[in-house]
This record gives structure tokens, sequence and C-alpha cells, in this order.
């Protein structure tokens, strides 16, 4: 199954974060990310794997974080099922081959939309019916890199369990 995915789209906050936020005395929000992230975006983007990043929030570190990464990202998203299917039809991929991989309850039309609805170790159990599977690292803490290895060894022939 993991073999045939083309798109993967991944929510920001409690996905690429642990779902931390820091704000100063100023109102600047920051978080924190895993880095080993980035290598496993880059070897998926290596084999033609699509990948970008859906948020809900329009935040600036979710910008920098995309174009770090240099990947595309949409945020300000009130309907991620909506947004994944456009992406699916702009790249001429079905959404079977498609991959969503979330955290929380506002994540589960996205769920419900692709083949491959993925979640977090520490994803809220709400979520649980509508997934295929759960990471066993946590979100911000390597979960990101966990999916793109298997898809990565999936495709590759390599041995992933799913």
């Amino acid at each position: 199954m993991l073999s045939t995915v083309k798109l993967i789209a991944f929510d920001f906050d409690g996905v690429f974060t642990d779902n931390t936020v820091y704000v100063t005395q100023g109102g600047v929000e920051s978080v924190r990310c895993w880095r080993s992230d980035g290598l496993g975006l880059s070897r998926l983007q290596s084999i033609g794997v699509h990948v970008f990043i859906i948020s809900t929030e329009e935040n600036p570190v979710v910008t920098a974080r995309a174009n770090k990464l240099k990947i595309p990202c949409k945020q300000g998203v009130e309907d991620k099922a909506t947004a994944i299917l456009q992406t699916c039809a702009e790249l001429g991929i079905a959404p079977e081959q498609t991959m969503f991989v979330g955290n929380d309850i506002n994540d589960i039309p996205a769920f419900k939309s692709v083949g491959l609805p993925v979640a977090v170790a520490d994803a809220y159990p709400e979520v649980d019916p509508y997934v295929f599977f759960q990471t066993e690292k946590p979100g911000g803490l390597g979960a990101v890199r966990e999916i793109c290895d298997l898809v990565f060894n999936a495709r590759n022939g390599g041995s992933n369990g799913i």
C-alpha cells in the first residue's frame, strides 16, 4: 500500500511540531521542529513523491519552515479535504494514492478523503477510527521522518510491514 503513495499532505501543528507554541512578550510565536524531517522529505521528493504542508493556522512560522524544507504549503485552510482533493486534481494524482498525516479532530474530513490516512502516535484518540495506522513517533519528535522513511523504503522495494 505504501508503495503506491504519490502525494503526502502533512498537517503542521502537532505533526511537524509537538503541538507546543512559544509566545514572546512581544506576541511572536515560535515552534520546535525535528531537523531530520528535512532529509526524509528530500528523499521522498527525489523519487517523485509530492509533499506539502496544509494548515488551518495562518502563521509566518509555517511559511518559514516550509520555505526551509523547500516544500509547498497551504495555510488558513478551513476545509483540508477539499484542499487535498484540489491538489490531487492539479497534480493528476488519485486520492487513493494520497496520504494525509494529521493529529486532531479537525483532520477527520481530510482522513476520509484519501486512500491512506495516518495519525501521529500522540494524536487525539477521537481520530483512531479514521486512520489506517499511527506512527510510533509522536508529532514533532520524528513522526514526519518516520513516514518519509516508510514510504521511501516501500517505493524502493524495502520491507515496511504495512
